[in-house]
């Protein structure tokens, strides 16, 4: 009795203990009738590896992060070699709101892989393989970002973000190095990771907290609404500021402003400071027309 007790009081614990709310889709629609069967329980595979697993060393006492991952399959060859197409999302909870903060949006379009049907997958964060290996990178870049959003101390996802630049490491030095490696292409994870950790983006990642944890969780609240819009926009003046430094293929501006344009209109539409969206519009042009309508 007293261990069922024990375990009924663990339970909580446990439960808390991992670090995603993790939900997966699979789009299976351009393979063939053979390795779809041969993919039958991947979907709950990659889920209930992606709830189980405890990716840090940390206690984890917020709420799961919620996150999504999108799996087009584009094609087979043989009966364990796939590639496939992964968006990837998260979510962060607004203080005091049933709104959420986008985090990441992602479209990752370079992924091979080998798997076996029914394979069973097991966490270690000191082995490398081609199937865990794009999900625990992005468990642990979703962390690290949603660990830096809170106050009160900066830079709290270092540690993730270095497990994660370990995990593009070794699949840049693996035979399914595709996306792994730095390329001039819009958007590959080593130069997410890699821009992460560059010690110019250290002020972005430290507005970064400011902007969700001095923003967008206070914005709603009248008293500190001044506030909150004054440290979003100082994000953005901070940015601007070093513009020069930053490259314009960026891969953590092009992951931050596809994530966040949407958020920082609602936030800034009726700041005072207009010219705000000129720089904007200079910062990220690729959303110059929603920047420009949100300014008049």
């Amino acid at each position: 009795m007293k261990k069922i007790i024990f375990l009924i009081l663990l339970l909580p614990m446990l439960i808390k203990a991992q670090e995603l709310d993790a939900t997966v889709l699979v789009n299976y629609e351009q393979l063939e009738t053979a390795a779809k069967e041969r993919l039958q329980n991947f979907k709950q595979t990659i889920e209930t590896y992606l709830n189980s697993t405890k990716f840090t060393a940390q206690t984890w006492e917020e709420e799961r992060i919620k996150c999504t991952f999108n799996i087009f399959f584009t094609s087979a060859s043989g009966e364990t070699r796939y590639n496939a197409q992964l968006v990837v999302s998260s979510q962060r909870p607004i203080y005091d709101s049933k709104l959420n903060s986008l985090m990441i949006s992602i479209l990752d379009n370079q992924w091979s892989f080998e798997y076996e049907k029914n394979q069973p997958l097991y966490f270690d964060p000191l082995d490398y393989n081609s199937l865990n290996g794009i999900f625990d990178f992005y468990a642990y870049v979703i962390i690290g970002l949603d660990m830096d959003s809170y106050g009160p101390d900066p830079l709290g996802g270092s540690e993730s973000f270095n497990q994660a630049f370990q995990v593009a490491i070794k699949g840049a030095n693996s035979r399914f190095n595709d996306g792994w490696q730095s390329e001039s292409t819009s958007y590959n994870k080593r130069g997410l990771i890699e821009d992460v950790m560059d010690g110019k983006y250290s002020k972005f990642r430290e507005d970064y907290m400011d902007y969700h944890y001095n923003g967008i969780d206070v914005i709603d609240n009248p008293k500190y609404k001044k506030l909150a819009q004054d440290n979003i926009a100082k994000l953005i003046r901070n940015l601007f500021e070093m513009r020069d430094q930053i490259d314009p293929r960026s891969v953590l501006m092009k992951v931050f402003f596809d994530a966040k344009a949407g958020e920082i209109i609602r936030c800034l539409k009726d700041y005072s400071d207009k010219s705000i969206f000129t720089k904007l519009k200079k910062l990220n042009p690729s959303n110059i027309s929603k920047y420009e309508e949100a300014e008049k």
